[in-house]
C-alpha cells in the first residue's frame, strides 16, 4: 500500500525510477549528485522522506538510506533530527539573490597563487605523528613554535618580539575586539583615520567605543590633529595601519612615525597598531618605538590565503594576562591546525616567497588600472592589492553607486562604508585588484566601471 498519493502529494524530487542502474544506491546517489551540483535542486530544499522515495521508486528502504549516506559524507546533504534531510549549499555557488558579477569588493590577495603549496602544507601536516594534539584544548595561548613564528613574522619588520609576547588570534578582527573589551571602558574614544577598517567602526559600536576621525595626509595621520583630538575628546588610544592602509593605500614614513611616536608618547595612549606589511621598508613599528604602550596586530593571512583565520599579537607584557584573559572569553583559542599551517609556510620560507609572487602579480595588475584609469595616482610607497578612485559629484549615495554598478556586473565598495566621520571629505571607490585571476578579466570589469562613472 502506498505511503503517499504522489498526484496529490508530489515529492520534492522525483529522479526518473527507469534511470537508476545496479547497484541501485551508487546509481541513485550519482543521480542526487547531479542534480544538486548542476542546481537542479536548490540548496535548503528538503528532500523527501526516505521511504516515501523508496516507494516511488520501487526500491528497498535500505537502498535510499546509504544513497542519502553517500552523499551527506560528501557534503551535498545535511539531515536535521525531526526534519528531515536538506541540500547543502555548494562552496562557490553565489547565495540565492545575489548577482553574479566580477568582485572587485573583496579584497582576496590572489588566492589562486600558491593554492598547491597550501594543500601540500595541510596534507603534509595532517600526516604527521603529532597532528592529534592539534585537535585539542591545549595551549590555549598558542603553542610554543605558533608564538615563535609569529614574533618571527612581526620581528622581519624591525622591531625584536619574543615568543613570551605572542600571542595567536583567529584573526586580526578578533584580536581588535578582545582589546577594545579588555582595555576600554563603555564611552571611551578611540582615535582614527577619516576613512579606517570598515569592521572597526561595526565593531566598535557593539564594544559602545567612541571613534574619532582625525585628520591625515598623504603619509598618514597629522600628529597635531592627533593632538587636538586627544585634548578634545580625551582618547584613550589610537588606531592606525601604518602600511597600505585600508582603504585609502596610504604608507607611513618614518619621519611621520617618529612624529607621531612623541605625541603619543606623550599623551600615553594605547597603540592599535595593524601592520599589513609584506617586507621590511626600514622605517620600523610603533611597537619598536612605544612597547609599553603598543599592541602589533598582523594577520598574514591577508595575502597567504583568506580563508586561514590567524593573526598574530604582540602585546606589552604588563598587559599580557588582561590580554589572555579577553582572548580566552571571546575565543577559547585559535585554530591550532589552521595555526601550524601558518607556522610552517612561515618557518619554511614559502610565505615570504608566496608573497613575493604575489607582489609581482599584483604590479602586474596596479599597471591594467594605471592603463585604464591614468589620472589616478599611486599613493602607496609599496604595491598595492587594492586601489582608489575619486568619484566626480553625484546625486547618487554610497550604497546606490554600488548597487548601480553591480547591475552592471561589477562589484565594489564605496568610500561610505570606511567612514568614521557623518560628513566625510571625499567620495571614492575602493577596488580590488587582487579577487580576479586574469588581467583581461579585471581590464573588462574597470572597463565597465569607467563606463558607468562616464555616464552617470
Amino acid at each position: 500500500m502506498p505511503i503517499n498519493d504522489f498526484l496529490f502529494h508530489p515529492l520534492s524530487w522525483q529522479p526518473d525510477p527507469k534511470s537508476l542502474a545496479r547497484p541501485r544506491y551508487l546509481s541513485l546517489a550519482a543521480k542526487l549528485a547531479h542534480d544538486i551540483e548542476s542546481g537542479a535542486l536548490p540548496p535548503g530544499l528538503c528532500l523527501p522522506p526516505q521511504r516515501e522515495l523508496a516507494d516511488w521508486l520501487d526500491i528497498n528502504f535500505t537502498t535510499v538510506t546509504r544513497a542519502y549516506d553517500i552523499c551527506r559524507e560528501r557534503g551535498l546533504v545535511y539531515g536535521v533530527t525531526g526534519r528531515g534531510t536538506f541540500v547543502s549549499p555548494l562552496p562557490g555557488k553565489a547565495e540565492d539573490g545575489c548577482v553574479e558579477a566580477i568582485d572587485l569588493g573583496a579584497v582576496q590577495g590572489f588566492p589562486e597563487l600558491g593554492a598547491g603549496i597550501l594543500m601540500k602544507t595541510a596534507r603534509d601536516i595532517i600526516s604527521r605523528d603529532y597532528t592529534r594534539h592539534l585537535f585539542s584544548y591545549s595551549d590555549r595561548n598558542g603553542a610554543e613554535r605558533h608564538r615563535a613564528a609569529g614574533a618571527f613574522w612581526i620581528s622581519r619588520l624591525g622591531a625584536e618580539v619574543q615568543a613570551e609576547e605572542t600571542v595567536v588570534f583567529p584573526g586580526v578582527h578578533s584580536a581588535l575586539v578582545a582589546i577594545m573589551l579588555a582595555f576600554f571602558e563603555i564611552g571611551d574614544a578611540l582615535a582614527v583615520d577619516e576613512f579606517t577598517y570598515g569592521n572597526l567602526i561595526g565593531a566598535a559600536r557593539l564594544a559602545h567605543v567612541r571613534l574619532v576621525p582625525v585628520e591625515g595626509d598623504d603619509e598618514g595621520m597629522l600628529p597635531e590633529a592627533l593632538e587636538e583630538a586627544a585634548e578634545r575628546d580625551r582618547v584613550k588610544g589610537v588606531f592606525l595601519m601604518p602600511t597600505c592602509a585600508n582603504p585609502t593605500t596610504v604608507t607611513m614614513s618614518k619621519v611621520r612615525k617618529d612624529a607621531l611616536s612623541a605625541v603619543i608618547g606623550e599623551l600615553g595612549i594605547f597603540v592599535l597598531e595593524d601592520d599589513a606589511a609584506l617586507e621590511a621598508d626600514g622605517s620600523g613599528t610603533f611597537f619598536g618605538r612605544l612597547r609599553e604602550q603598543t599592541f602589533h596586530l598582523t594577520g598574514a593571512t591577508r595575502f597567504l590565503a583568506p580563508g586561514l583565520r590567524i593573526a598574530f599579537v604582540a602585546s606589552p607584557r604588563r598587559h599580557m594576562k588582561r590580554l589572555l584573559n579577553a582572548h580566552h572569553r571571546l575565543t577559547i583559542k585559535a585554530s591550532a591546525l589552521d595555526t601550524e599551517i601558518m607556522s610552517e609556510l612561515i618557518l619554511s620560507g614559502r610565505a615570504q616567497k608566496l608573497i613575493d609572487e604575489k607582489i609581482f602579480r599584483a604590479e602586474e595588475m596596479n599597471g591594467v588600472f594605471e592603463k585604464i584609469f591614468p589620472d589616478e595616482r599611486r599613493v602607496a610607497k609599496d604595491t598595492p592589492f587594492f586601489r582608489t578612485l575619486e568619484l566626480p559629484h553625484t546625486r547618487l549615495s554610497g550604497p546606490e553607486i554600488e548597487r548601480e554598478l553591480l547591475l552592471s556586473g561589477v562589484r565594489v565598495c564605496h568610500s561610505s562604508r570606511f567612514a568614521a566621520s557623518k560628513n566625510p571629505s571625499r567620495s571614492f571607490l575602493r577596488l580590488s585588484l587582487s579577487s580576479v585571476q586574469k588581467k583581461k578579466e579585471l581590464e573588462n570589469a574597470l572597463r565597465i566601471v569607467k563606463k558607468r562613472l562616464e555616464g552617470s
